[in-house]
């Protein structure tokens, strides 16, 4: 089974911005672009088929990282702790941090305020190493699970998601709201009130195209959708594609059209922070090693993106 996210969470050590944006998240960003980046999550699974640990020894895999041309990193945190034995690697190795992505649990009240407390510790480190964005998907009730939240759940994770957004932004720093597929399920209640009960001042948006297209059942229609009704609030997008539903070694054409997707955000006069998030699962194909692969999601990117990178 492919690890989910919440689970390589636990074994890293460690969130662009648009150029045409609303006028709440001027106030964050000052100019774009940030470089294309790759989010650990990739690595980890990479590593993980490989029998090896993505994070163990921070300064190997950091140069790992750097040989593939990539110039920005978005590292998963669980802890401040963490920021500040990633930082002098980072720095060593010339690699920035735009975003960063953490995942929260705000569905329950007592939960909310734990989790809240320990992102505004981490905001206050990736801070001062230049990061502008904080990802966060809040926890579901069972990861691969196919539980929903309850009405009252919902309401309790927006108000906190629009809390913690504005603690962020009195701080400088965006928050973007980010999904897997189940926040699709059951009418994708959970994922369409996130985003029409919080303030677009406080919270925006990271597209995780894949992860839409695969909670609406391989669905194109609902990913060029979901542009249609919250393209305005995206600032990062995380990119992976698949062929025939499985996702593909490396970046290119496949099930999701990418380059009418490039043309759609262009069209909206949208430029967000590009992350590269090709990762592989069980049956993903297996013929080469994660630098070789970033190096070609990399030049594929920068191809397929160009109407909005310029």
């Amino acid at each position: 089974m492919t690890p989910n996210r919440r689970q390589f969470l636990n074994l890293v050590t460690g969130a662009s911005a648009a150029s045409v944006l609303s006028a709440a998240q001027s106030e964050a960003f000052a100019a774009y672009p940030f470089p294309i980046s790759a989010n650990s999550y990739n690595w980890h699974t990479f590593y993980g088929r490989d029998n090896k640990n993505w994070g163990e020894d921070l300064d190997s895999c950091l140069a790992e990282f750097a040989k593939t041309g990539l110039k920005a990193y978005e590292p998963s945190f669980n802890a401040p702790e963490e920021v500040i034995k990633l930082g002098p690697v980072l720095k060593k190795y010339g690699i920035a941090m735009p975003s960063v992505y953490v995942n929260s649990v705000l569905h329950k009240t007592e939960d909310a305020a734990k989790s809240i407390a320990v992102i505004l510790a981490i905001a206050e480190e990736v801070k001062k190493l230049g990061t502008k964005i904080i990802v966060t998907n809040p926890t579901p009730i069972r990861w691969g699970g196919d539980e929903v939240k309850s009405d009252a759940e919902l309401q309790v994770q927006a108000a906190n998601l629009d809390k913690l957004g504005a603690a962020l932004r009195a701080k400088g720093l965006t928050l973007a709201y980010h999904t897997h597929d189940v926040e699709l399920k059951a009418g994708a209640r959970e994922f369409h009130h996130m985003l029409l009960n919080t303030s677009p001042l406080n919270m925006s948006f990271c597209f995780d195209v894949h992860w839409v297209y695969r909670g609406s059942q391989n669905s194109q229609v609902a990913v060029f959708d979901v542009l249609k009704l919250y393209g305005k609030r995206v600032v990062e997008l995380h990119i992976r594609q698949s062929k025939n539903g499985i996702w593909s070694e490396t970046f290119g054409d496949g099930d999701i059209d990418y380059r009418r997707f490039a043309a759609a955000l262009k069209k909206l006069n949208l430029r967000p922070h590009l992350v590269i998030e090709q990762c592989v699962e069980d049956k993903s194909p297996q013929t080469m090693d994660a630098v070789q692969a970033h190096v070609q999601d990399l030049a594929a990117i920068k191809e397929v993106f160009k109407p909005i990178l310029g």
